[in-house]
């Protein structure tokens, strides 16, 4: 992976915009021509997909001619994580295991059952762990709170592996991801469990350290996330094990480059695989394309102590793809599933923010609540005032829930 250090700072304070309100601000004198359904659309961050099978939604990734998906590659990254965690474990083998009793003992803060990445994640770290148990030709990602069955006894080295316990953290209003509610959850754990807690692992750096300042910071037990938050990243000085980059600048330039390419009538790869006229290009150690799923992946990059100093600063665009490119403006109607969700609201959106104005984009960002697919859609009222759409979804599965609108 080359060098991931990136230009352009931004300003402190970037706050997700909830100014949107019912039916879009947008001036309608300003609207597009052509049919809503025939307008470059973008789903980001959240695959359409069945979330019990994980099979892609088809008919949502080929919506129309200019429809695409950006991420990253969960499997990739879900991998990464787990052998963070298993090579943390060899090099801190002398002093790994608190209480001498020859286990390490972890506990894991899942964040969505239902959701790719969730899935993934937990998988991956359970195979690196060998506490992993197969069903189907798959691993069970169950939490243990609801499938005690889910994992067994692995062993890593000369060390037995224990899964002491995991839990989906999900609040009362059925908000997912929620670092509340893991902050309150290893408070009960380290109550129950005590030293048998050797590490702490999380599906996300915002889980990760509402537990690492909750309780793991203070007793010098390692926890590990996902997202390279820049507080997360920060946190690596102060013991926090290390963390994933997912490339966010990259995923944040792909989600508005290939709507302006589609809006100018340009090949997909324009700025991307082929430098534009700007001089703008990725390279293949920065994403993957899977053609036949209209989607593509940022890749991943472990973020530890030995590496975390270049990563301290996660809402500053990627050098590479910096460079301000002409054109008209248009107009994105953006969303963000939850106005609330750490990385996506100090991260993905800061990054966004800088990019709709490389690319001569103009964005309304709107705020939604985590919980309910009409908390947004019902702010997508007017789609005839906009030039293409960036669409972050609740739940992966209800892709429909913006595609009728676009087709009515």
């Amino acid at each position: 992976m080359k060098n991931m250090k990136k230009a352009v700072a931004l300003s402190a304070g970037v706050l997700l915009s909830l100014s949107a309100c019912a039916g879009g601000s947008a001036d309608s004198s300003s609207s597009s021509s052509g049919a809503n359904n025939q307008k470059p659309l973008v789903w980001f961050n959240r695959q359409p997909s069945n979330s019990s099978t994980g099979d892609l939604d088809k008919d949502a990734l080929n919506f129309n001619e200019n429809t695409y998906y950006v991420g990253f590659d969960a499997s990739q990254g879900a991998e990464l994580q787990g052998q963070m965690v298993a090579e943390y474990i060899e090099k801190h083998k002398d002093t790994i295991d608190r209480n001498g009793d020859g286990k390490i003992g972890y506990v894991l803060a899942i964040g969505d059952v239902g959701h790719n990445d969730s899935i993934a994640r937990t998988r991956g770290v359970r195979k690196a762990l060998d506490t992993a148990v197969e069903e189907g030709g798959n691993i069970l990602s169950d939490p243990t709170e609801t499938n005690a069955n889910a994992v067994k006894e692995g062993s890593l080295g000369s060390f037995k592996v224990v899964e002491l316990a995991s839990k989906e953290m999900k609040t009362g209003a059925g908000a997912t991801w929620d670092a509340g509610t893991a902050g309150d959850t290893i408070t009960a754990w380290s109550g129950k469990f005590g030293d048998d807690i050797d590490l702490v692992i999380s599906n996300n750096d915002g889980m990760g350290m509402a537990m690492f300042n909750k309780w793991s910071k203070a007793q010098k037990v390692p926890t590990f996330g996902y997202d390279a938050n820049s507080d997360a990243v920060a946190a690596i000085a102060d013991g926090y094990g290390g963390t994933i980059s997912q490339h966010a600048d990259v995923q944040a330039y792909l989600t508005l480059r290939v709507l302006r390419n589609a809006l100018d009538g340009k090949d997909v790869m324009e700025g991307i695989a082929k430098a534009d006229e700007a001089g703008n290009v990725l390279s293949d150690d920065d994403y993957k394309y899977v053609e036949d799923e209209r989607s593509f992946y940022a890749l991943n990059v472990a973020v530890t102590a030995d590496n975390y100093k270049d990563f301290l600063d996660s809402t500053v665009t990627y050098e590479p793809v910096s460079k301000q490119v002409n054109g008209e403006t248009k107009k994105v109607w953006l969303d963000i599933y939850n106005s609330a969700d750490n990385f996506l609201g100090s991260t993905y959106q800061p990054l966004l923010q800088k990019y709709d104005k490389l690319l001569n984009l103009d964005v309304e960002y709107i705020g939604g609540d985590g919980q309910t697919e009409s908390n947004i859609t019902n702010r997508l009222g007017n789609p005839g005032a906009y030039d293409a759409f960036a669409i972050n979804m609740v739940k992966t599965d209800n892709a429909v829930s913006y595609t009728s609108l676009l087709n009515q």
